[in-house]
């Protein structure tokens, strides 16, 4: 594998999609887009905005489906940011809750750890 990105798609499982949409919607001032469900098994998808032509950018959905539910995941998403303060301030009236507030990671810049709607911990990341 050539040294870039790896990563081309994650997927954040909830509970409630309607409360995690308008969460993600808010804290990071975009809109999510509902993908069609191929089969027929009652999942719901959400999307991140995407360009299937970005390098070095993944994107991803809000998943709700039966049989796996929100938090508890040993995987963490973390959102690029000019200055994950501004995220991190919005948080908490989004309906989540900071676990970690920003902090530097020396020469790779500062990082934020929150709790979603859904109790899922993601991270902001910024280079200020």
């Amino acid at each position: 594998m050539k040294n870039q990105n790896p990563v081309v798609w994650f997927e954040i499982y909830v509970n409630d999609m309607q409360r995690a949409k308008k969460f993600y919607e808010k804290v990071l001032d975009t809109k999510l887009t509902e993908l069609p469900n191929p089969t027929d098994d009652g999942a719901e998808m959400f999307a991140f905005p995407m360009d299937m032509k970005s390098e070095n950018r993944a994107s991803g959905s809000l998943v709700k489906m039966e049989g796996f539910g929100a938090g508890h995941n040993s995987t963490i998403v973390y959102f690029m940011s000019e200055n994950c303060a501004i995220e991190e301030a919005k948080v908490i009236s989004a309906g989540g809750s900071i676990f970690k507030s920003k902090m530097s990671i020396g020469e790779y810049g500062a990082m934020v750890l929150a709790k979603d709607t859904e109790g899922n911990l993601i991270g902001f990341h910024s280079m200020q």
